[in-house]
């Protein structure tokens, strides 16, 4: 009976070193708010379709000006990204590692203004159907 006991406590041991020797799972919160980059309330369509889309600038490349109907997420992967509000004339710089949920219905653009490729994580909520941006038509030159 004691060797029975034995081998259970020892058993018991060995399990419990390989849960501790286990790869671990680490959580950690990148961004969370309910505001744009600009202060707006973030207002999500119901039903929303999701799409995500990996977006590469390269150096000196800038985006039309354009506006989003509706919420519009950046993660910024590699580089630095410089949005523009063309209305208050504000640019703001976003490197590496920067998560913003973009204005909504304000015009600006985006432009890399390094050495390097800009590379984004784009995340859109949108009615089905409808584009993330619209492109504004015959605007000042930036």
């Amino acid at each position: 009976m004691k060797a029975m006991m034995f081998v259970l406590c020892a058993l018991m041991l060995c399990v419990g070193a390989r849960a501790a020797d286990a790869p671990k799972v680490t959580s950690v919160k990148v961004f969370a708010s309910d505001t744009t980059i600009t202060g707006q309330k973030i207002a999500v369509p119901a039903n929303p379709n999701v799409v995500v889309t990996h977006v590469t600038f390269e150096p000196g490349a800038q985006l039309p000006v354009h506006k989003h109907p509706f919420p519009h997420y950046v993660y910024v992967l590699e580089g630095t990204l410089s949005v523009t509000n063309v209305e208050t004339g504000k640019t703001i710089d976003l490197p590496q590692g920067s998560f913003f949920v973009e204005m909504t219905g304000t015009w600006h653009f985006g432009k890399n203004n390094g050495t390097e490729p800009v590379k984004l994580l784009s995340i859109d909520q949108l009615p089905q159907g409808v584009a993330s941006n619209v492109v504004l038509k015959d605007p000042a030159p930036h």
